[in-house]
Parts: structure tokens; sequence; C-alpha cells
């Protein structure tokens, strides 16, 4: 009966282990940094985006606030504009990237396409962050709809496009050996 779900239920079962061990993994991490401020990973990705605005001719600066509150704050032109946390890292959705990847995993090209596919979505992050500073700096009536809705659309939108990506590309793309 469930012979024709096997495949399936296969990829859904991979899928699920990956994402919990992942996400269990990423929660020990986030634990070696409780109350000391932003962790090491969030603070990188902070510089960059404060690489990319003074790029663009917007002097920022980075004040960490307290260690137990585990944030930065973002100053653009001399004005407060947002604050980093954890969550504006995009670990969580790279997590969710990889354990879809995998879970139709198809040999080495499965981890050249998450290497390229971790990047792009490490630059689409930088560049959401320093474009959320900028809209918040420059037209601060739209902050609130870039926040909730612009830049998660970006986001997610380049998940989706480098699952489909996967999907139609690589996973369901059988070879000559295959058919034979």
């Amino acid at each position: 009966m469930f012979t024709d779900f096997k495949p399936v239920l296969k990829i859904l079962l991979r899928f699920i282990i990956l994402y919990v061990v992942m996400v269990f993994a990423y929660q020990f991490y986030l634990n070696e940094f409780k109350n000391a401020g932003l962790d090491p990973f969030s603070t990188w990705v902070m510089k960059q985006t404060t690489f990319v605005q003074e790029f663009l001719g917007y002097p920022s600066m980075m004040v960490p606030g307290k260690p137990e509150d585990e944030t930065t704050w973002f100053f653009v032109n001399g004005t407060y504009t947002s604050r980093m946390v954890e969550g504006c890292n995009a670990i969580s959705i790279m997590i969710l990237f990889l354990a879809f990847v995998f879970a139709f995993y198809k040999g080495v090209k499965t981890f050249v396409f998450v290497i390229f596919g971790l990047l792009f979505l490490h630059v689409m992050n930088v560049l959401r962050i320093a474009g959320l500073n900028i809209i918040i700096l420059e037209l601060p009536n739209y902050s609130k709809m870039g926040h909730d809705y612009l830049f998660p659309a970006i986001i997610y939108g380049s998940v989706v496009l480098l699952w489909l990506i996967w999907v139609k590309f690589f996973a369901l793309k059988t070879t000559e050996n295959e058919n034979t």
C-alpha cells in the first residue's frame, strides 16, 4: 500500500530529520553566546551590511547594546535606524533551504548547489538589511511596510527561487544511466 508513497515519505522524513537536527545545532550555538551580546555570525553580517551602506554613501556605525540585550544598533548618517538581533542573520532561513535541498540529495552537485545557494542567500540578506536601513532613513513612512512585507518577501522569495531551480534543474532531472 505504501510503496507508491515511499519516495515521498523518504524525502519528507529526510527533510524533517535534517531540519530538526540543524535547528538544535543552531540553538546550541546560540546558547554559547547567551547574555554575551550579539553572536559572532550576526555581528559578521552586520559588519558587511555597514560596509554596503558606506559603499552606497551612507556613513554607518555599529553600537553594541548591553550584553544581556543581545543586540547591536545601526546608526546611519548619525541617525539611529534599526537594531540587529540574532533573527536578522538569516540562519533560520538558510537551515530551511539546506533541509529542503538535502531532502532531494543528488550527490556532489547537492553540495555545490548548497554552497552557491548559501552564498546567494547571505548576499541577499546583507542587501536586505542595508536596503531596510536606507528606507528607514530616507522614507520613514514606508519602514513598517518594508520591514514587515517587502524585505521578508525578498529573502523568502530568494529561498523559493533557489528551491525551484534545485527541483527543476537538478533534483528531478534524470540522467541517461537512470533511464536504463
